[in-house]
């Protein structure tokens, strides 16, 4: 029986596209392990799956300055040390990483250990820990066409994003009876990331009772981002996370407003839902979720608003006309011939393995 390790943590984007890998692993009959944060997000949503999971110390390489910035670099050290201990016990035949800074002593433990080590990397243009982890991996798969011009070329694949297949099979019934909603009006579900935005939050909240004359509205706002004056609002349902239901709801919904992660609007893409992005602005991330959301833009798939211009008025009119346009937007998504990316994936990872 081959054995695999799967890394990635730090958002719920660094962990959902292993999932989605777990059912074809598991039937091609692989020992599957885990390697995560002590107690980072990705803990959590491995849990229900019933997989080892192994926890190591974890830092952050930050641009600003921060005075953890003089500490984490002992906790990366020492994550390297537990990694490479735990791959001389495992001796895994292949190690797959999905990023986050957790991810980047067992890369590089891997490589100093002679596993074969393939990294995705979600965005148009690659994150600090991937590119810390490039030298150490066997192959590097992306999302985005953008991306290979950023990538080594003797180890760049083109795969697009593993796309969880329950996602596709949502009751559209189960949801409306989970949110006490009725088929009297359209819906709009509202993703805010696993950690939440706020922003994205408060914009929504300003122009509720506008959006509740003709729109039922799903809010997943994030950890600790409830709002308890809303709990009792007819036509509006809010979850700080969701994930046994998540396939439901993305079935009720008629159009979404989202961040733009590069996992999240994959998802849409493959569930063929017309979305508003509102990208996380540049002041507050290295810029990879506006090109995400320009590169949908482009393709017909989406809405852009940028945060800094954002207006009640601007979202209002935005979701009415996406409503009013919502088949354009499907038929773009429809016709733009991207599949799910898994069994490519599975491939590398059965070769690397053979090795």
């Amino acid at each position: 029986m081959k054995r695999i390790i799967l890394t990635g943590g730090g958002t719920a984007g660094h962990v959902t596209p292993n999932i989605a890998l777990l059912p074809r692993l598991k039937e091609l009959q692989y020992d599957i392990h885990y390697i995560g944060s002590y107690n980072g997000i990705e803990k959590d949503l491995i849990e229900p799956f019933h997989i080892p999971y192994h926890g190591i110390s974890s830092g952050k390489l930050r641009r600003y300055f921060s005075m953890k910035n003089f500490t984490d670099p002992f906790r990366v050290l020492k994550g390297f040390y537990e990694a490479n201990k735990l791959i001389k016990t495992l001796k895994p035949d292949v190690i797959f990483s999905k990023g986050g800074f957790v991810s980047v002593p067992v890369v590089m433990a891997g490589k100093r250990n002679h596993v074969p080590t393939i990294i995705h990397e979600s965005d148009i243009t690659p994150g600090l820990a991937n590119k810390l982890s490039m030298p150490s991996a066997t192959k590097i798969c992306c999302n985005f066409p953008e991306t290979l011009k950023n990538l080594p070329a003797d180890k760049a694949v083109l795969t697009g994003s593993p796309i969880r297949q329950e996602l596709l099979t949502g009751d559209k019934e189960a949801a409306r009876k989970f949110c006490h909603f009725t088929s009297q009006k359209p819906v709009i579900l509202v993703i805010g990331g696993s950690l939440g935005a706020a922003a994205v939050n408060q914009a929504v909240r300003n122009i509720l009772p506008k959006l509740l004359e003709s729109f039922q509205v799903i809010h997943l706002c994030g950890k600790g981002k409830l709002d308890e004056s809303l709990t009792r609002v007819e036509d509006y349902a809010q979850f700080e996370y969701i994930q046994k239901e998540l396939k439901d709801l993305f079935a009720l919904a008629d159009i979404v407003i989202s961040r733009a992660g590069a996992n999240a609007i994959c998802e849409l893409l493959a569930l063929r839902k017309p979305n508003i992005l509102i990208p996380l602005p540049a002041n507050a991330s290295r810029g990879d979720q506006i090109l995400n959301a320009r590169s949908f833009e482009r393709q017909g798939f989406s809405i852009v608003l940028e945060e800094e211009s954002l207006t009640d008025e601007i979202l209002l009119d935005t979701v009415h006309r996406l409503y009013q346009d919502r088949d354009t937007y499907t038929k773009a998504m429809s016709d733009s011939g991207m599949q799910n990316s898994i069994e490519t994936i599975i491939d590398l990872i059965v070769r690397a393995s053979q090795k």
